[in-house]
């Protein structure tokens, strides 16, 4: 039989568990989840109960609570005001293959952590939960009918975590969730993601990393208040085009996919500050497709007569040859004052937009020269009105 719980007032979740930190500054969640998760640990003076590592099963939790006499119960003077009620339990990494009935005790939860344990279910014990806000339920074995109908009920729940289960989808129950505002569900079997996720309009944090994803519906832009979207590790070959419709969005992470294009409205996310690609096709064809035909005697005619300036009237050549030189586009490398007709060099540009982040896009140059003289990192599409953005604003992408 396992121990009985260990009952702590007045003593924080920094000091309770090792599995669960973080402050009000600086937020930390294990599985390579700390960009996306924005809820803070309560204050030190609010009351905890740490009945994790204990190898407890659902039975013996049961009987606990039984045991277990209320706080409420218990006259406090005023210099004890602040001591209520249990409003977090962290029981993760025990046994529990069910969550007890009478788990009702403790109405003041506003804090569950049941990570790493055996359950099949949420069962509806957790609806006598009213100020419920957290509930981490990771590592289990919760599937597709995992969750109780009713789960909308929860009215104050803000944070759902059900990263490393077995879901294929994202149920129904979860896109009902009014006031839902961080959602995880990173390392699961996800294959398809339903098309009213735009429900979810107070969604802030969006985990899908590390699932079977292979498209994303159009409706994930209408997710106006999302400011951190993650799909890394899956399977993703393209994104929707409404994802520029995110104008919150601050970091969003694609690495380990399978992409070959970025939808060119990307650059219009100008809150963007972290963007990550690295290990994706996006970036290996381009690195593999830098080829470059000699140019023909036209062309480097053409290109002499636009370089020296020369004037050339109506009549001196014939009206074909007038078209191909007004054709000419100009070497987007700033360092050359070089033109280019039909043979171009196609190049890797690393492009700084805003000065908020970079990414890596499809330019042409005239000559192989020009890519040892470009200068990858200067931005040709800031805007005026972005003038204002502060130069230490973090910046990057992920690339290798």
């Amino acid at each position: 039989m396992a121990e009985g719980y260990r009952y702590e007032l007045n003593k924080s979740p920094n000091q309770n568990s090792n599995e669960s930190q973080r402050d009000s500054s600086y937020l930390s969640l294990r599985n390579a989840e700390e960009l996306s998760n924005w809820t803070n640990y309560p204050h030190s003076s609010d009351s905890s109960m740490d009945l994790s590592y204990l190898n407890l099963d659902g039975m013996t939790l049961h009987h606990n609570l039984e045991l277990f006499k209320h706080p409420e119960n218990t006259q406090f003077d005023e210099k004890n005001e602040h001591r209520k009620a249990v409003q977090f339990l962290f029981l993760q990494h025990n046994r529990l293959d069910f969550i007890p009935e009478n788990l009702y005790k403790l109405r003041n939860l506003k804090h569950v952590d049941l990570s790493n344990n055996f359950l099949t279910e949420i069962n509806e014990a957790i609806f006598e939960l009213k100020q419920l806000s957290i509930l981490v339920v990771r590592n289990n074995l919760l599937g597709d009918l995992s969750l109780p109908k009713k789960l909308s009920t929860l009215e104050q729940l803000q944070e759902l975590n059900l990263s490393g289960n077995l879901f294929r989808t994202i149920p129904p129950e979860i896109v009902d969730v009014p006031n839902l505002k961080s959602l995880h569900m990173g390392g699961n079997q996800l294959e398809e993601l339903p098309r009213d996720i735009w429900k979810l309009q107070k969604l802030e944090v969006l985990y899908l990393g590390g699932n079977h994803l292979r498209d994303i519906p159009a409706e994930m832009g209408r997710l106006h208040r999302l400011r951190s979207l993650i799909l890394c590790e899956n399977q993703l070959q393209s994104l929707p085009s409404s994802i520029s419709c995110l104008r919150r969005l601050r970091s969003l992470s694609l690495h380990k996919n399978q992409l070959t294009t970025l939808p060119p409205e990307i650059v219009t996310l100008k809150g963007l500050v972290e963007l990550s690609l690295r290990d994706n096709p996006l970036v290996v064809r381009f690195v593999q497709d830098m080829t470059y035909d000699p140019p023909s005697l036209r062309e480097l005619a053409a290109r002499s007569i636009k370089l020296f300036r020369i004037p050339v009237r109506q009549g001196d050549l014939p009206s074909s040859l007038h078209d191909f030189l007004n054709s000419a586009c100009r070497c987007v490398n700033p360092k050359c004052k070089g033109v280019y007709f039909d043979v171009r060099v196609e190049h890797i540009r690393f492009v700084d937009f805003c000065g908020k982040y970079r990414i890596p896009l499809l330019q042409y140059l005239c000559s192989p020269r020009c890519s040892d003289t470009s200068s990858p990192h200067s931005d040709t599409t800031s805007s005026d009105d972005d003038s204002d953005v502060p130069h230490s604003r973090l910046r990057r992408v992920l690339l290798g």
